[in-house]
Order: C-alpha cells, then sequence, then structure tokens
C-alpha cells in the first residue's frame, strides 16, 4: 500500500474518510492494536477506528498534525495554532474536544503542569517528564528506571491509577 498524500484522500460527505481495506476486510475493534505502516495519514485513520472513533475530517487532519511528527508534547494552543498554520479549519473548541477524545480513547496522555496547563503526549507509556520552565516545555525523561521509593497510603475504596512526575527545571543564574 503506498502512503497517500492530504491532497489524495477522498471524504465522504458525513467526513469519514474511505478504506483503502479490501472489501469484507474485518473492522478493528477497541482492544486490538492497529498495524501501522509508517504512513501518518493511514496511521491516524487506523488509530481511529481501532479506538472507536469515527476518522472525521477534523479528527484525521488533528491527528496527522499530532501523531505525523513522531513523539511530542502539545497544549491545546500549540496544536491549533499548527492547525490554523496548516488551513486546517477548526476552532479552538474542537481542538480542545478532539484532545479530550483522544485522552478518554487512551491514544493521548495528559500531563498538568502547575494546574494551569495541560499537555497531551503522543507518547503513552509509563514514563516521567522535566518541565523546561524557561522554555514552557515538557520533555521526556529518559531513563526507564525511574521510581518513587515509597508510594503513599491510599484511601479506602480508592486505587492509583497512575503517577506522573514533572521535574520542574530552570536555567542556572
Amino acid at each position: 500500500m503506498r502512503c497517500l498524500s492530504v491532497s489524495e484522500v477522498e471524504m465522504s460527505d458525513n467526513g469519514s474518510v474511505f478504506s483503502e481495506e479490501p472489501a469484507g476486510s474485518e473492522p478493528h475493534h477497541g482492544g486490538r492494536q492497529p498495524a501501522l505502516t509508517g504512513c501518518p495519514w493511514h496511521d491516524v485513520n487506523e488509530m481511529l477506528q481501532a479506538a472507536g472513533l469515527r476518522p472525521t475530517r477534523q479528527r484525521m487532519a488533528l491527528g496527522w498534525l499530532l501523531f505525523g511528527k513522531g513523539a511530542r508534547h502539545l497544549t491545546a494552543e500549540m496544536l491549533y495554532e499548527e492547525a490554523t498554520l496548516a488551513k486546517v479549519p477548526v476552532s479552538l473548541a474542537t481542538v480542545y474536544n478532539t484532545l479530550n477524545q483522544l485522552t478518554d480513547a487512551g491514544l493521548l496522555r495528559q500531563v498538568s503542569v502547575d494546574g494551569t496547563k495541560t499537555y497531551f503526549d503522543t507518547n503513552v507509556s509509563a514514563h516521567h517528564h522535566f518541565y523546561l520552565e524557561n522554555n514552557h516545555e515538557l520533555v521526556d525523561i529518559p531513563d526507564p528506571h525511574l521510581v518513587l521509593q515509597k508510594m503513599p497510603e491510599v484511601p479506602e475504596g480508592y486505587e492509583i491509577a497512575r503517577v506522573d512526575m514533572v521535574v520542574r527545571l530552570r536555567k542556572k543564574r
């Protein structure tokens, strides 16, 4: 299968992408990873369908921007700016809604910094982050063996869903 450019992909009237899969092929269902090809347009389509999300024009375009450049950390405002520069007609509200839908589907990981800034991480594996205060940039900590020595007592009726460690860095003065 060859990778299509954005202009070559046909869209249906309801905004979903016409599939290149042969007739009668089995659709993807949640829990099964899609076969990725390295073609961002195809891979985004597969990821959305595997997560049970309809591949609308806006989801496809935003997914292309998000996942077509490898592992990244973006705020909704940063993605909106990229979409605007790429001439993708979306509102900031649509960007927020799409990011939240992709997070709920497990395709993105939400990382909060200061309680005021939320980044969306395309790397959903368990890992931690450095926050570069001077640049307002979130980067992965490359050490996969980083662990907390002692976890706090969890109140009855609760369990730890995940631990997000953000180590704040600033330039030496």
